[in-house]
């Protein structure tokens, strides 16, 4: 499928829906344009991590909740969370309980925090960046991996990195603006 023109007169990657709303929105202003700084890229780390298995739609209907349970992505505060922090997440509602993915947000923020007297998260993802960008031009022809995203995958988990497998990472590349991720013909692409 290719893109959609919605009740706007837009044509937009499928996903982000025909009618206004939180994916649209998410898809014309965030989605494939790029971020800065340690706390945009640990946040957006650990928002596809939990969304694994998941609709983005739940991860962005709870992104509040979790800016303040993870204060802010601040990576040293989260680094410091013990296991009483970790059981009041999991008793919290507003966000996906999850044992295994809370716990590896505490153990990404640590090593987010190690990254630091290296060349820094940012600058880590950054480098697996693909030589061309891919150009899809219709969903069947999108990738959910690449051999970059395998790579970084392969790096942060040698870095301490846990729920950072290539699908995943594939996603956060196209989120942050890694690369231009929107289909050939969507209004949005090339505008990153």
């Amino acid at each position: 499928m290719g893109p959609l023109t919605g009740d706007d007169g837009v044509a937009r990657c499928p996903w982000a829906g025909a009618a206004a709303g939180t994916m649209r929105d998410y898809h014309d202003v965030e989605w494939g344009h790029r971020v800065h700084g340690e706390a945009a890229y640990f946040e957006r780390l650990t928002l596809e991590a939990f969304q694994s298995g998941l609709s983005w739609s739940t991860i962005l209907a709870k992104r509040e909740a979790f800016r303040e349970v993870f204060c802010g992505f601040d990576a040293e505060r989260v680094a410091a969370f013990d296991d009483t922090d970790q059981a009041r997440l999991m008793a919290d509602p507003r966000i996906v309980r999850n044992r295994a993915k809370v716990a590896a947000a505490v153990t990404n923020a640590r090593a987010t925090v190690a990254l630091r007297e290296q060349e820094g998260l940012e600058a880590l993802v950054l480098a697996f960046a693909p030589e061309e960008a891919p150009a899809p031009v219709d969903t069947d022809s999108m990738a959910t991996t690449s051999a970059e995203s395998a790579a970084l995958s392969q790096e942060l988990k040698r870095r301490g990195f846990a729920f950072v497998g290539p699908t995943t990472m594939y996603a956060l590349m196209e989120a942050i603006g890694v690369f231009d991720p929107h289909l050939v013909g969507c209004h949005a692409r090339g505008t990153r």
